[in-house]
């Protein structure tokens, strides 16, 4: 599976590192040529002996060490490597590598890498949540750097808590993932929109809807995964920014309508998830609303259609709807790709279970204007933005030169 792949396993000084023993080992069952570099606390926990062994390649841990080869090996491995995987990836390491501190074997190589990184935090619960850790893996996320989250559980010190290093298995499935999707969006621009616009009805109180932008986020990783430029236009959610992704954040509608008609001219397409409020108050109040005895009268007017106007703008570009209802599912949508002019529409209930907004999961249909629909069976969001690209790739009007 993964023949002729290169990577680069890092191992850092923490208990965890008797474990990459095993990730080493199946990474060589799945035909990858692997090397690995220790930094000389790993040394105390695991011998460079047995991953070598393992690899069927020199382990380096010294800044200084010589193979004969003419070349600076760990700037060639930097540059000639698929992968560099680090794991264990201690507290220290992350914040050297944060800071661009390069003052050993392992964090020069990370230094000079051109490739993807891959990170595998694990120690105590309370060094993992400290701040100061929480933003240095904030700042190296914002740099591209994927992050594999570490497990809950017992540790090693006796505590209880996040820090774990992930089951093998995970770490595994997680490189093989990496390194054989789909390349197929290279060159192409695509904007995916997000979350749930807020309305001000004063400087306190907004109007909005219960998007998270689970969905819209999930979107733009698989389309950046898949070798895109993504542009992910935003509205407020509480999830991190995904990495390698130009995020514009905007709160209102009428923001979420300039930042698109701004970036649709270069693009190839749309995916439009975000959760757009139809109306806004007409006048917001400047001061905040006070309570009164009688009822509350707001005056409402209708903002942009976004999606309406793309479709009437479209030359060459694709474009991909959204439709959550509770109700006449399929007849709603297919209004909605006629009047809208989609490529085709990603609709779902929202009051079946396992669907909708919040949920990691979802149950949708791919509905299209000549009238085909197919259902999905529910499965995560991530899959299914996967499945979207898979359809507009397969659209012909992707197929042009565009």
């Amino acid at each position: 599976m993964l023949q002729g792949k290169v990577i680069v396993v890092g191992v850092c000084g923490g208990i965890a590192a008797y474990k990459i023993a095993d990730v080493v080992s199946r990474l060589k069952k799945l035909q990858a040529e692997v090397h690995v570099i220790m930094t000389q606390s790993a040394t105390e926990f695991i011998t460079p002996l047995t991953l070598g062994t393992l690899s069927q390649n020199a382990v380096a841990v010294d800044m200084f060490w010589q193979t004969g080869d003419p070349h600076i090996h760990h700037i060639e491995l930097a540059q000639r490597a698929d992968l560099i995987l680090i794991a264990p990836a201690t507290a220290n390491m992350v914040g050297k590598i944060a800071n661009g501190i390069a003052d050993d074997l392992l964090s020069t190589t990370v230094m000079a890498a051109t490739v993807p990184l891959m990170l595998v935090p694990s120690m105590n619960v309370h060094m993992y949540e400290n701040p100061i850790f929480q933003e240095n893996l904030r700042k190296l996320r914002g740099h591209g750097y994927r992050i594999i989250e570490p497990a809950s559980g017992h540790l090693a010190c006796g505590d209880t808590g996040k820090g774990r290093l992930p089951e093998v298995e995970v770490i595994v499935q997680e490189v093989v993932d990496f390194l054989t999707r789909k390349q197929d969006l290279i060159g192409r621009r695509i904007i995916v929109t997000a979350g749930g616009t807020r309305e001000a009805l004063d400087p306190v109180r907004f109007i909005s809807n219960r998007s998270t932008g689970k969905m819209g986020y999930a979107v733009a990783e698989a389309a950046r995964n898949r070798g895109a430029e993504v542009i992910l236009i935003s509205a407020p959610t509480f999830l991190p920014p995904p990495a390698g992704v130009q995020v514009v954040s905007v709160t209102s509608a009428r923001e979420m309508h300039a930042a698109v008609m701004e970036h649709f001219p270069d693009c190839d397409a749309v995916i439009k998830t975000a959760a757009v409020a139809d109306y806004r108050p007409r006048v917001p109040a400047e001061q905040k609303i006070k309570k009164s005895d009688g009822p509350l009268v707001i005056e409402l007017e209708r903002n942009p259609d976004i999606l309406y106007e793309l479709g009437q703008r479209k030359n060459r570009q694709v474009l991909v709807g959204f439709a959550a209802e509770t109700q006449d599912l399929t007849e709603y949508a297919r209004e909605k790709i006629e009047k809208k002019n989609l490529d085709f529409i990603v609709a779902n209930d929202v009051t079946r279970e396992g669907a909708g907004f919040g949920t990691d999961t979802n149950i949708v249909s791919f509905i299209f204007p000549d009238g085909r629909v197919f259902p999905l069976p529910q499965m995560s969001k991530a899959e299914i933005a996967d499945r979207i690209l898979d359809e507009v790739v397969a659209l012909p009007a992707w197929q042009r030169d565009i």
